[in-house]
């Protein structure tokens, strides 16, 4: 995946996310999120490659992240 892609797929997964959700109401809310996904890809990235692990559902995971660490900016920081 080239950069261009790449960011693209993030800022699809932060519209959505806008249609979607109320903006961040703290730090910590906004943090939690951005957590919250890192969790999400931490644990497709612990899954043996024989055993599971999805590249789609790694890709998934990682437009979150960069999407809810967008929202982070756009919703809390002036």
């Amino acid at each position: 995946m080239n950069l261009p892609e790449a960011l693209d797929y993030v800022l699809k997964e932060v519209q959505t996310a806008q249609k979607n959700f109320t903006k961040f109401n703290s730090y910590h809310e906004g943090y939690a999120v951005i957590l919250e996904e890192m969790d999400e890809l931490w644990e497709e990235v612990k899954k043996k490659d024989a055993t599971g692990r999805s590249e789609k559902k790694l890709k998934r995971e990682a437009i979150q992240v960069g999407a809810m660490a967008i929202r982070f900016l756009v919703d809390l920081i002036d």
